[in-house]
């Protein structure tokens, strides 16, 4: 699905007020809070709910002795952290040597969390991040199902992508792991995609980031805080910055936090062990890096993510070395491991078009799953061309053998909004086997509802999903539209500022949400939300000025 330049996905959620005040319960109190401020406003909207209303249910049922099983009570409230989105989390602890500081002097679990949410924040507002819901849909069903297998998990897990050709990949507080769409041409299989966010999951999970941090504030001149506004320099420029990145936002180009060999081969080392649980064959780490080496042997510009993770031949034999202990696995690339890298190529990659056909061209001689992905391709590059027609002969045949495919059906979709056949789009989706349950078909569906004059019809999909995904900015800028289409200015300026607050730009944010409340009845329950709304923003500032000084 392409609206303008943003692609979604969702998933749908129950709708009464008490659901909500459960829900926020079962966060559980210590981050009960912050969840309440990460869920937009017309989710509170749509419940017929303010925040306040929320926060005072949930203290009313916590103070009541509200019953809960022992075990429920006991995961809940023992947990260090959650979010909206309940992250997938391991309950064992790696059995890992003493490497120093865990990294609890410098930084809490808590602040970690903040701190990502502040520089996730400020990566929206700068960085390319590629918004495609079937490959953000891909790229996390991936990630989590590495993370179910790791140990020590502390923090939810979110996975993103950025268009950028040069193959590199990071992690940062929070949980937050990107990788470069580049990647997805370099990886030849998807064991060698997971190897790689395999490791970015590791550096996550034995928090390199915050152990560098404690150091750099031990040892260098540099304060605790000034490291961060060097990371915030580097994410606030992609082009330069993005590049100077390591395994978790520390880069040797930057010269302000190095990791050492030590780090590196512990996350190689976690991160099999991650990669091999999970069902992946653990040889694709030690070959992706050869992949890498025998790169580097042949140019005067060594690939960007040697660059960020020095590969020294003892790296290189170690991975080999403990993969060659492990259980051989050898494993098949998924369909959607095939569809994600010939979608990437296709439309993502700027430099290497040509990289695309090649590709389709050695699939359409492969096996049955690279010869169905070779077709899709075909279908996606006549639809990059505009060549609508051609497009649809060779989607339909794969779509009438495959009518539940989410991938078919986005793709047909969009031709058929790009050819004003947008009546067919609706009835298509709307008789789609599963589309009820399925997040990338519900955001089509809505998308086809904007363009076809049913405005009405995608706010009630889209209320839904923003409810779902208070963090995803399509889902908002896709609510916006069907409000302006409505006539309903305050609800579209409100999203509208909420998508700016997820880009970092608070002070924008709070300028419409003031615009909101002016329009609004005087003493109306909107302007009170609208108001309300204004404070929260206020107070997320006052806790990211630390960052902001830095």
């Amino acid at each position: 699905m392409i609206i303008c330049t943003t692609r979604f996905s969702t998933a749908l959620l129950p709708h009464s007020t008490l659901h909500a005040t459960l829900t926020l319960v079962k966060i559980g109190i210590n981050r009960f809070h912050l969840a309440v401020e990460k869920v937009p406003l017309m989710v509170f909207n749509w419940l017929g709910a303010d925040r306040h209303g929320i926060s005072a249910q949930a203290g009313k049922i916590f103070s009541s002795g509200f019953r809960i099983k022992k075990t429920l009570t006991a995961l809940l409230l023992g947990t260090v952290l959650s979010s909206v989105t309940a992250p997938a989390v391991a309950d064992m602890q790696d059995q890992l040597p003493d490497m120093g500081t865990t990294a609890g002097g410098t930084l809490s679990i808590n602040q970690e969390i903040e701190m990502g949410d502040f520089y996730l924040r400020q990566m929206r507002g700068g960085a390319p991040l590629i918004d495609d819901p079937l490959l953000i849909q891909y790229i996390n069903q991936l990630g989590q199902r590495l993370v179910k297998s790791a140990n020590s998990v502390r923090t939810p897990f979110h996975f993103f992508i950025i268009r950028n050709d040069e193959l590199n990949a990071f992690a940062f507080f929070s949980g937050n792991v990107v990788i470069h769409s580049a990647l997805f041409r370099y990886a030849d299989n998807e064991s060698e995609l997971a190897s790689v966010l395999a490791h970015e999951i590791s550096h996550v999970t034995q928090r390199h980031l915050a152990r560098a941090m404690e150091s750099q504030q031990r040892s260098a001149p540099l304060t605790w805080v000034g490291v961060l506004g060097s990371i915030l320099l580097a994410m606030a420029n992609p082009q330069v910055g993005m590049a100077a990145l390591s395994g978790t936002l520390a880069g040797a180009q930057q010269g302000i936090i190095s990791f050492t060999q030590a780090n590196e081969q512990e996350a190689d080392r976690i991160g099999l062990q991650v990669l091999q649980r999970a069902g992946f064959d653990p040889q694709a780490m030690p070959n992706f890096m050869q992949k890498l080496a025998d790169q580097s042997r042949y140019t005067t510009k060594p690939p960007e993510m040697l660059l960020t993770h020095p590969l020294p031949e003892s790296r290189l034999a170690d991975a080999r070395n403990r993969a060659n202990q492990m259980r051989p696995a050898p494993t098949q690339s998924s369909q959607d491991f095939l569809f994600a890298k010939m979608r990437a190529l296709a439309m993502y990659s700027t430099a290497y078009k040509a990289t695309a056909d090649e590709t389709i061209d050695n699939w359409l001689k492969g096996n049955v799953r690279e010869q169905l992905a070779a077709q899709y391709g075909k279908a996606v590059r006549a639809y990059e061309a505009k060549k609508y027609d051609d497009a649809r002969a060779v989607l339909q045949p794969l779509l009438d053998k495959t009518p539940d495919s989410p991938w078919f059906l986005d793709l047909m979709t969009d031709i058929d909004l790009a050819q004003n056949k947008t009546a067919q789009a609706i009835a298509r989706l709307q008789k789609a086997p599963g589309a009820q349950n399925n997040p990338v078909l519900q955001l089509n569906l809505a998308n086809a509802y904007v363009m076809g004059g049913q405005a009405a019809a995608a706010s009630r999909l889209l209320y839904r999903y923003t409810y779902a995904n208070p963090g995803d900015p399509n889902g908002l800028s896709l609510l916006a539209q069907a409000s302006a289409a409505r006539g309903m200015r305050a609800e579209e300026l409100a999203a509208r500022g909420e998508e700016l607050a997820l880009s970092g730009k608070l002070d924008q944010a709070i300028g419409l949400f003031s615009n909101a409340s002016s329009l609004s009845k005087l003493g109306s329950l909107e302007q009170a939300r609208y108001d309300a709304r204004i404070d929260q923003l206020r107070q997320l500032q006052q806790r990211f000025r630390q960052y902001e000084k830095s």
